[in-house]
């Protein structure tokens, strides 16, 4: 059962005339008639009974008539948001966020973006580079912004955005806040509190250990705003990226000897097509200028 034929019998329904239903239609009126006839032969019977100057409905013809029309009713509101949906005017994607990502920073593209496209709407689910990478290759998230220190799996696409450093993050009564700087060795014997779910931790434990810093653990957490707000309260210090400081609390210091950065990627799928929200998405935050964005922060504590 073809479209153009329910289409066809409509007109017909509305006209009761075979002639008139074909202008329409602007089809001429043997091509109208064949198709009334395919449609015909699918059901297994005749639709309407045409007699000299009197073309009705069968009993057939009346009884598909609202079943036929709801089918018309269904495929025009689907092409109608499929339309919308390219438009951008009603569209959505699915979009992971690492969890370690400094929310402050990110934020202000989002702003920007959904200003730019009000018609897309976003669902941002927060995870580990590991769930998130695997959500991508089951399809469950359109896209993804994440860094991993051993690079991503060969059928994931990641394109650099922003490089940003990691720095100690102590308070404002700790020795570290009347330097300007941190090397990693003077991390020996500090009371540390773990971000569980930083993807360097493993990196950063071993810097420390190169350098002879042992340091003493005390508290560790998912939470990143509960890790920030024991530091900020003097409990110990920890390993932060430095965008992702939200705590007010928080004095931050460079960690150098050796310096250790992290790169964060827009992440999708190899060779898999985009939908038009996606593509709007992909461009804008390749465009987006994140060293303005990052002069715009607020200042660290002194």
């Amino acid at each position: 059962m073809e479209i153009h034929e329910i289409r066809y019998f409509l007109a017909v329904c509305r006209t009761l005339n075979f002639t008139r239903a074909a202008e329409q239609c602007n089809v001429t009126q043997p091509a109208l008639t064949r198709a009334i006839q395919k449609l015909e032969d699918e059901l297994g019977g005749l639709l309407f009974s045409r007699e000299r100057g009197n073309t009705h409905l069968t009993e057939l013809g009346r009884l598909m008539q609202p079943h036929l029309e709801e089918v018309m009713t269904r495929t025009t509101a689907a092409k109608e948001q499929a339309n919308r949906f390219l438009r951008l005017e009603s569209a959505h994607f699915r979009l992971g966020v690492m969890c370690t990502i400094g929310p402050l920073r990110f934020v202000g593209f989002l702003n920007r973006f959904r200003a730019d496209h009000p018609g897309i709407e976003v669902t941002l689910t927060e995870s580990v580079p590991d769930r998130l990478s695997e959500a991508l290759l089951q399809g469950e998230l359109d896209v993804a912004v994440m860094a991993r220190p051993g690079g991503f799996d060969e059928r994931l696409r990641a394109d650099p955005l922003y490089s940003e450093r990691f720095v100690v993050a102590c308070s404002v009564g700790h020795r570290f806040a009347r330097h300007n700087a941190v090397a990693m060795r003077d991390m020996d014997g500090e009371v540390y509190l773990q971000r569980i779910n930083c993807e360097f931790r493993d990196l950063l434990r071993e810097q420390c250990e190169a350098c002879g810093a042992q340091i003493m653990r005390s508290f560790r957490s998912e939470r990143e705003d509960w890790i920030q707000s024991m530091v900020a309260a003097g409990m110990g210090v920890c390993f932060l990226p430095e965008y992702s400081a939200t705590h007010p609390g928080l004095v931050l210091r460079p960690v150098h000897d050796p310096e250790v950065r992290r790169e964060v990627s827009l992440v999708t799928v190899a060779g898999r097509r985009w939908s038009s929200p996606l593509a709007s998405f992909v461009q804008a935050i390749r465009r987006y200028p994140w060293l303005e964005a990052e002069a715009s922060l607020p200042p660290q504590a002194a």
